[in-house]
């Protein structure tokens, strides 16, 4: 059974929380799993708003230390104490962010009833954060003002499906079809052969999802996105803002547009957008003008990698 993979965005704005946009978080579920992609302010209302149930999160992941990404945090750490949780929870998220949380806490006399720890994220190179049987999750740098990272989840194969007709026919023993469904070929005592292509089903295709948070224009990405099935890239700005764009380290609709062309992923989401923007039809069209499967991220819609 291939299990679910899907992002649901919970905020897309940039600096201020605008125009009934929020600041930038969204929530990955894969099959059982939730991910939470950075915390802004205002991410438990939306969470509410949108059905998104915060209490499945075991795992956040916070790309770097503006307070549009991270300062709903505190909060929902705190309402995870005063809801008696005890499921542990891991954040990844750069040097730093264990001090101001537990600075936070200690005067405010807060005890966590949960385990709760921190992994310091490196903004060098592609790191491996998170494994578990069927996605592990990457970290890779974005070039921005402070120390950020990007996130790539990446889905691995689970054991095969066997098509049972051919175990019918040919009586396969337990042991054989325990090997087959990790995908290993099986010789049996007597020397017979049973080969995984003949008795089990190709495997889908492995999916991707990688989240660009604040950068400038990058083509360096291209290393550590290709072929992603679903891109989020920052659009902070349109083309006529380009100089600050890279002023302010941020990308235009555009510039991710071509991100997502010259790495060869299958669709671009566009999010993070500037306040001073309250229409964003105009954003999609420079961005599709470039890499037409291009589309606006929309706070509490659903989409599927």
């Amino acid at each position: 059974m291939i299990p679910d993979f899907e992002v649901t965005i919970l905020g897309n704005t940039s600096s201020i929380p605008v125009h009934g946009r929020h600041h930038t978080a969204q929530v990955v579920r894969f099959g059982q799993d939730f991910l939470l992609l950075d915390c802004g302010e205002g991410m438990q209302l939306q969470a509410r708003a949108y059905k998104v149930k915060v209490s499945k999160i075991n795992t956040i992941f916070i790309s770097h230390l503006h307070g549009d990404h991270y300062y709903g945090l505190i909060g929902l750490l705190s309402s995870y104490s005063l809801g008696k949780r005890t499921t542990p929870l891991t954040i990844f998220g750069p040097k730093g962010l264990d001090e101001i949380i537990t600075t936070n806490f200690r005067y405010s006399n807060t005890k966590l009833p949960y385990p709760l720890e921190f992994v310091e994220t490196d903004n060098k190179g592609m790191n491996l954060l998170l494994q578990t049987p069927r996605y592990d999750v990457f970290s890779f740098p974005l070039k921005h003002r402070l120390p950020t990272t990007g996130f790539l989840i990446k889905e691995k194969h689970g054991l095969r499906s066997m098509i049972k007709e051919k175990l019918q026919e040919n009586k396969v023993p337990l042991e054989a079809i325990q090997s087959l469904r990790q995908g290993i070929d099986y010789t049996d005592a007597k020397g017979k052969s049973y080969k995984v292509k003949a008795f089990t089903h190709p495997l889908p295709p492995l999916r991707s999802y990688a989240y660009c948070s604040d950068t400038i224009y990058n083509p360096e990405l291209k290393q550590y996105i290709q072929h992603a099935d679903l891109l989020y890239h920052e659009s902070t700005f349109m083309e006529d803002n380009v100089e600050r764009a890279a002023t302010t380290y941020h990308s235009t609709a555009k510039q991710a547009a071509e991100i997502a062309k010259l790495s060869n992923v299958k669709k671009l989401l566009l999010g993070h957008f500037s306040s001073r923007y309250t229409e964003l039809n105009p954003l999609l069209q420079e961005a599709k003008s470039v890499f037409p499967n291009s589309i606006l991220s929309e706070e509490g819609q659903t989409y599927v990698v």
